[in-house]
């Protein structure tokens, strides 16, 4: 497995798992406008996570190699729902609105978390 396979592995399940105890963190401590706005911020990022994962394998898979076009138009339409979603989450006061930067920060931080995990391999297996 490469690493940019075991990256992508380790950031698709750590998003969920982030995303679920930062829910639970959110229920059992803050309240319920912060624990939706980081469970629907979440859900958000997460899901858009995986459907740019899933058109990006299927655009540059060969026989099927897509156009750069295509690629961008679908990346401005699922940014534009997200854009309308957040847009009414936030207008009609369902969430609250730390809750759904933190939320949405989600994908970040799993990100920051592979990079220090892959860092930290580096450097052990250079001090062996």
């Amino acid at each position: 497995m490469t690493i940019q396979q075991r990256l992508l592995q380790f950031i698709t399940r750590t998003n969920w798992i982030l995303l679920v105890l930062a829910s639970l963190i959110g229920a059992l401590v803050f309240s319920p406008a912060f624990f939706r706005g980081v469970a629907f911020g979440g859900l958000i990022v997460t899901v858009n996570f995986h459907l740019l994962s899933r058109t990006l394998k299927k655009a540059l898979t060969p026989p099927h190699l897509a156009s750069h076009h295509r690629i961008l138009a679908k990346y401005y339409v699922r940014f534009t729902i997200s854009g309308v979603i957040i847009f009414l989450l936030i207008a009609n006061r369902i969430v609250d609105p730390l809750g759904l930067f933190v939320g949405l920060s989600i994908v970040v931080a799993s990100i920051m978390l592979a990079t220090l995990c892959e860092v930290t391999k580096l450097i052990l297996k250079e001090a062996v």
